[in-house]
């Protein structure tokens, strides 16, 4: 960078004395007349508006109505020609913490999760479909005061469906990310038969949707898809 030579320094002296001169003008200019009178820091009433207020929200259609009641009565009820599950794990519809967490390969890593995903309660139903399947529905609800739990297991049963190899899966409808998987390849353990089975995983405010079948032989598309539909219409 080049210095500053001596006739740099006199224009830029000049350039402030002007500025100067400049400023206390109009000072004296600004002295000499009238003060500008403010506008009125008051503002014009609104008119408000006649008639009844809007009827509230019915509990039907109220959807914080719906999930803080009765998390039970939103699973779907057991077809008819179906038995009650007997292997069905909780207690009158419900399943506490502990018990969810030790559905799970790793209990004690999903319990502290859970916790600090701020777990609320599960509602869970099921039935045996003759000698044909069975079925499981989990609404699994979170309390959603610091982070949306209820999208991210969502995601998280759909990574692990995924990962199972050998899966056709097909969207939800109605439910933006739902998804529904077959899985072709059966679970084996020497004395028992081959398993098939087939899930579906989406969620809806602070609940998370879990569907399983189990069955002897590869779970139908409409099987699964049929009941992942119902169940996420009653959110």
């Amino acid at each position: 960078m080049r210095r500053r030579g001596r006739t740099t320094l006199l224009i830029a002296g000049a350039v402030v004395l002007g500025l100067v001169a400049g400023t206390c003008a109009g000072y004296l200019v600004q002295a000499d007349r009238e003060p500008t009178k403010l506008p009125s820091l008051s503002q014009p009433t609104m008119p408000q508006a006649k008639g009844p207020a809007p009827e509230p929200l019915p509990a039907t259609r109220d959807r914080q109505v719906k999930t803080d009641g009765d998390l039970r009565k939103l699973l779907l009820t057991k077809p008819k020609g179906t038995k009650d599950a007997s292997w069905l794990e909780g207690q009158d519809g419900w399943l506490d913490l502990a018990a969810y967490a030790d559905s799970y390969e790793k209990p004690k890593e999903i319990f502290g999760d859970l916790v600090g995903n701020e777990f609320r309660r599960v509602a869970v139903t099921g039935w045996e479909a003759g000698g044909s399947y069975t079925v499981e529905l989990r609404l699994v609800q979170f309390r959603q005061e610091e982070t949306v739990a209820a999208a991210d297991y969502c995601d998280n049963g759909q990574y692990w469906a995924e990962k199972a190899g050998s899966t056709d899966s097909w969207p939800v409808a109605g439910t933006g990310t739902g998804m529904a998987y077959v899985h072709h390849k059966p679970q084996t353990e020497a004395g028992y038969l081959p398993l098939y089975s087939a899930e579906a995983h989406a969620w809806r405010g602070d609940i998370a949707m879990e569907v399983w079948i189990y069955g002897s032989r590869v779970i139908p598309k409409k099987t699964i898809m049929d009941l992942a539909e119902r169940q996420m219409e009653r959110l």
